[in-house]
């Protein structure tokens, strides 16, 4: 009865905040951000307290206790499509971002509940996962709490809080290759085949360069396209191949089509490939 009656009063009490502060500025600011990650989305939303000459870490949020990863309400993460964070798949949904400051180590928790105020409330029975990753020392002081996606290609990407002089990063991957060519696979069997698409991944993830190839002269068809792009990308696809004698060939072409249209950034590009080309 008395752990109904305090949860009563502290979700009365933050019902109040809420309201109030709808009249003035949060003192931490609200980010929302949205990072697309292979054939999906992922979105974060957290508040950013500043550390006001505090100490923060082992003060202010003490270590071995669950902070919310942020301020005011808990920090939500929201996946479109499966993902995998230090090797742990996560299905698609909405978790809330909590985690445990530790000098050497952080432990970093989603929870099957994202929608709450702070770690009041938070009951490990509602994690749905569990890891470890170690403190990172940062030498500049990051005065406002930042989450950023950084390091981000079509499969792989990390996501790094700074605060104060310690953060912590957490590497995801996602594994979209199956998917992505299936996809093409059925979209070349229908009347708009995409073969623009379809040879730049295939270049890209050293796929099968002579079916690249084949896509990259019937693009040379498409009068929808200038002419100078699919010449890069056969370009390119011939050097792949090892045909450096070829693609310097195209490459060539490449240039003069493009120096007609004084397309300066096709010329670059070809040029590049020559100078590739010869080494």
């Amino acid at each position: 009865m008395k752990k109904l009656f305090t949860c009563i009063i502290t979700m009365m009490t933050f019902t109040a905040i809420n309201t109030y502060a709808q009249l003035t500025p949060q003192p931490s600011s609200t980010q929302s951000i949205a990072q697309d990650f292979g054939l999906g989305k992922i979105n974060l939303t957290y508040s950013r307290p500043d550390v006001k000459g505090r100490k923060i870490f082992g003060g202010l949020e003490p270590y071995g206790a669950v902070w919310r990863t942020g301020a005011n309400s808990a920090t939500v993460i929201k996946f479109t499509d499966e993902v995998s964070m230090e090797g742990n798949k996560i299905p698609a949904g909405e978790y809330g971002l909590f985690s445990i400051p530790g000098e050497k180590e952080w432990t970093i928790i989603l929870s099957k509940q994202p929608k709450q105020w702070g770690a009041y409330l938070y009951k490990e029975a509602d994690d749905f996962l569990r890891f470890k990753v170690k403190t990172e020392r940062i030498s500049a002081l990051t005065e406002t709490m930042t989450l950023a996606f950084t390091n981000v290609t079509t499969t792989s990407c990390d996501l790094q809080m700074m605060w104060e002089h310690s953060g912590f990063t957490v590497h995801m991957t996602t594994d979209i290759d199956a998917k992505v060519m299936a996809r093409i696979d059925s979209a070349m069997k229908t009347d708009k085949k995409p073969y623009y698409e379809a040879l730049i991944y295939y270049y890209n993830n050293n796929k099968d360069m002579d079916k690249a190839l084949a896509w990259a002269t019937e693009l040379e068809k498409n009068k929808d396209f200038p002419p100078f792009v699919p010449k890069l990308w056969k370009a390119r696809i011939l050097l792949k191949k090892g045909d450096k004698a070829t693609a310097i060939t195209t490459a060539q072409e490449g240039v003069k089509m493009a120096t007609a249209t004084k397309t300066d950034e096709y010329i670059r590009l070809n040029n590049e490939v020559i100078a590739q080309a010869k080494k």
